[in-house]
């Protein structure tokens, strides 16, 4: 087993939970594959490293992170916990349902990083090019160490794609957007909301980030923001200092037009637009082409079809997160070590089409929902995983609590699957927290 070698590209959630579950398997003492991760930042955790870059970072590369100063997460962490580490046992205590960035992080360092994996990860490694080699069944892999510029090919028999696909903005082009005199930026590049003090801010979509950062920029001072719409205004309340229109027809100046016939002066203008998916290290004949959707064309959600030596894992739009690249991580795990062995690539086809027919059959959110939640229940069965990882009720209530009240939905509670104990609600409220701190979110509870 150890002559079969694995490269595991990224060192984010995705990647590090592969990678801690050959870990947990290699105590068992079995023979394991050659495994090597090569990520392309500084330090693992992919998304969740805070950076002040935007653009480029330090190495003339795209900047991959796109997290903010003030950043809390906007999803219950009952609906992410691992079922043998909970947040009770990290945090030492019960703690509120919405963590900010750096308490989420220590919680994902504290379970994922251990010595093994560490071994495993090399920093600051850029994967220029994979492609498929058939005359040796193996794939060459271009790297490039980004500290001495020193390229090196490889051959691997398992490439596992863990790199996500919310690095590469949407910016849609705007009619008349080169004459505004303010500024005009991505939300993969919005870092903190203290800059729109006293501004008039128009937030272009009314997605999760839409959403989001129109409340960072309210709650940091911001004279008023309107979140454009693309279809239908959101069903949440908005507050005071916040309104909707649907999208922009033209930008004359600081002066905005909408299809509505309304029009309305802005000092900055925030595309959350999201995210185009891109794989530009991979060869066409491996591409996964999709779009951000609950169920990618791909077999259990994971295996590339044409060639089951290549997986992607997170490939999914997401409700479920750490839960569902841990299952992830077992599948991808059980194929390599031959656990599980894999259909023909007709019933894989038929498999992925399946499940493309019901997610075509969704309308609303808990349609979504309850899609990944059936998807992680079915995949915890093939990988004979015996715990309880179905949070759709924990995420139907989120919803209903959004549209009560977008201002105070992090201030409620979520029950544990796995201690059966409902958080308690913060002492401060989201609204009135400023200290992102690890430290005060555990004092806060």
């Amino acid at each position: 087993m150890s002559s079969i070698s694995v490269l595991v590209i990224g060192a984010g959630p995705c990647g590090l939970s592969v990678l801690h579950v050959f870990s947990e398997a290699a105590k068992s003492g079995l023979p394991q594959p050659k495994i090597v991760c090569y990520e392309r930042q500084s330090a693992p955790f992919g998304l969740w490293n805070y950076t002040w870059r935007t653009g480029t970072d330090e190495n003339g590369l795209p900047v991959h992170g796109g997290q903010y100063k003030y950043l809390w997460s906007n999803g219950p962490k009952e609906c992410l916990e691992y079922p043998d580490y909970t947040f009770k046992e990290h945090f030492g205590r019960n703690t509120p349902s919405f963590p900010p960035r750096d308490a989420l992080r220590s919680y994902l360092e504290a379970k994922l990083l251990n010595e093994t994996v560490s071994g495993w990860i090399k920093t600051n490694v850029y994967v220029r090019d994979v492609r498929f080699l058939t005359n040796k069944e193996k794939f060459q892999v271009t790297s490039v160490n980004l500290n001495n510029k020193i390229e090196v090919v490889e051959d691997f028999d398992y490439v596992v794609v863990a790199t996500g696909h919310y690095s590469t903005p949407n910016v849609p082009e705007l009619d008349g957007v080169s004459s505004f005199q303010g500024s005009v930026t991505h939300s993969h590049n919005f870092r903190d909301g203290r800059v729109y003090a006293g501004k008039r801010v128009l937030v272009v979509g009314s997605g999760y980030s839409g959403e989001d950062i129109a409340m960072q920029v309210m709650k940091f001072g911001a004279k008023c923001a309107t979140v454009c719409y693309r279809t239908a205004p959101p069903e949440w309340i908005w507050p005071a200092g916040i309104n909707e229109k649907p999208l922009p027809t033209n930008i004359n100046g600081n002066m905005v037009h909408f299809k509505d016939g309304s029009s309305a002066e802005y000092d900055d203008i925030i595309l959350c637009t999201g995210y185009l998916t891109d794989f530009p290290f991979l060869h066409r004949d491996i591409y996964l082409e999709t779009t951000n959707i609950v169920y990618p064309p791909l077999y259990k959600g994971v295996v590339w079809s044409r060639n089951p030596k290549l997986m992607y894992m997170g490939m999914q739009d997401q409700y479920y997160t750490f839960t569902m690249f841990y299952v992830q991580g077992i599948f991808i795990k059980d194929v390599i070590l031959g656990n599980i062995r894999l259909p023909n690539e007709k019933e894989m086809l038929d498999d992925v089409d399946k499940w493309v027919k019901m997610l075509a059959q969704c309308r609303i959110a808990n349609d979504f929902i309850k899609l990944q939640a059936d998807y992680v229940d079915d995949l915890k069965k093939v990988v004979k995983l015996n715990c309880n990882l179905n949070v759709a009720a924990q995420f139907y209530k989120w919803e209903d609590d959004r549209k009560r009240s977008i201002c105070d939905y992090r201030d409620k509670g979520f029950v544990s699957n796995f201690t059966n104990e409902v958080a308690p609600n913060p002492k401060t409220p989201w609204w009135n927290a400023f200290d992102d701190s690890l430290e005060a979110f555990v004092e806060n509870a």
